[in-house]
């Protein structure tokens, strides 16, 4: 008889009967659970991004990276057409490409047995199939067809191209909704150009992290360099827009619509308030109006692991890879437009050093995570308070709030069927 109960079920069970108000803090331990995370949530019914069209512009350019921690390859097969499959041979399990860019003509070759796949991942041929000198070999009812790479479905948004490994998941516009699509619509509104990557490895657990991207209340009182300097405080105008389940977001505020921000702030007596801190070059600061709805700040989260970025004129994406039940990797791309002056790729380049794992504002999200993480592992009892702008995962006129987190629970517990 087997006892093992599954880690979902268990999880279920534990969940605090108030809703997605409260959160248990060994959903960010479970080790069984994270397991049940790579097969039910990430190989289930989402998408996720994989990488941009121009990163690949030629028929056989490939790029390597995750669904989950589950290694892919994205590949051009087509003038106009994208393939993607697990990045692991169909005969022994090897990795198939090791480099995390490429060009491959017509085909993939696994350098352990030479098994050879075509761009859409198709076996091809097997070295010495027939055998040799008539013996040995592959059996006659040998079935190519029944040994391809696992492919996946791709989709493209506005040259953003995300993958599933589910049939039953839903076309991508449907995915994301109305909203959501008209947001990465307005980021990505013409040919863009990457002005960097790098990654960042973080020693906690992937939903900590997608949680404080959600969390707009948290931006005045974490990061001092956001309110002393006025880039983003709460008394901008602003909100949050979910959609759906609530597993995607926008927050997004409008640094010309501040009025008496100095007393609330001083009122309130917080730590990222200081007035003493100056800058010795200001160019760092510089920025000019660059979408005609004012919005100065929009972060978006797409559920499960991708945010689009625009802090002012610093444009990226984010996506991010889990490497454990305590240890994720958040991989950047800065990017501006293929039509920008000198002058505007130089600004975008400066408020770079906002984002990143040293960037004067994201260096607290990077380690705020961990400082959850370690309190929690010794002991697990216990669970989060979410009841910030009420209890409910609706858009709101306030980012006072963590609607987008309770929506992130939302949409988690819905994959996770607990």
């Amino acid at each position: 008889m087997n006892d093992r109960v599954d880690p979902a079920l268990r999880s279920a069970a534990r969940w605090p009967s108030s809703g997605v108000n409260r959160v248990p803090f060994d959903i960010y331990l479970d080790k069984e659970l994270y397991a049940s995370e790579q097969a039910m949530l990430f190989k289930g019914e989402t998408w996720n991004f994989a990488g941009l069209e121009l990163e690949i512009p030629a028929v056989g350019d490939y790029k390597t990276g995750w669904i989950g921690d589950t290694p892919i390859v994205l590949v051009r097969s087509a003038d106009e057409g994208f393939s993607a499959f697990v990045n692991r041979c169909a005969h022994r399990g090897a990795t198939l490409c090791f480099d995390k860019r490429g060009h491959r003509q017509h085909r993939f070759s696994c350098v352990y047995h030479n098994w050879t796949y075509d761009l859409e991942g198709n076996l091809k041929s097997v070295a010495f199939h027939k055998g040799v000198r008539g013996q040995g070999g592959l059996p006659e009812d040998f079935d190519y067809g029944e040994h391809n790479l696992r492919k996946l479905r791709v989709e493209s948004i506005a040259g953003l191209l995300f993958v599933t490994a589910s049939s039953s998941t839903p076309s991508l516009s449907d995915y994301l909704g109305e909203k959501m699509s008209a947001h990465i619509r307005r980021i990505f509104n013409r040919p863009v150009r990457i002005l960097g990557t790098y990654s960042q490895y973080m020693h906690n657990n992937w939903k900590l992290y997608m949680e404080n991207v959600k969390d707009s209340y948290h931006a005045s009182l974490l990061h001092l360099f956001f309110t002393t300097f006025r880039l983003n405080r709460l008394s901008m105008q602003g909100g949050l827009v979910l959609e759906g389940d609530g597993g995607h977001h926008i927050s997004f505020s409008k640094m010309a619509t501040e009025t008496g921000a100095t007393t609330e702030y001083d009122l309130e007596k917080l730590r990222a308030q200081n007035d003493q801190f100056a800058l010795r070059d200001p160019r760092l600061l510089k920025s000019w109006p660059e979408f005609d709805d004012g919005i100065t700040h929009a972060i978006q989260g797409v559920f499960p692991n991708l945010v689009v970025q625009q802090i002012q004129n610093s444009l990226a994406l984010r996506l991010l890879v889990p490497r454990g039940p305590g240890e994720c990797e958040l991989f950047w791309i800065l990017f501006g437009y293929a039509d920008d002056t000198a002058e505007q790729t130089e600004v975008r380049v400066a408020l770079s050093n906002l984002v990143g794992p040293a960037g004067l504002v994201s260096m607290e999200d990077g380690v705020i995570g961990n400082f959850v993480q370690r309190a929690i592992e010794p002991h697990a009892e216990g669970q989060t308070v979410l009841e910030m702008g009420g209890r409910g995962f609706e858009s709101q006129d306030s980012r006072v709030s963590e609607a987008s987190v309770r929506g992130f629970w939302n949409a988690y517990r819905k994959h996770m069927r607990i």
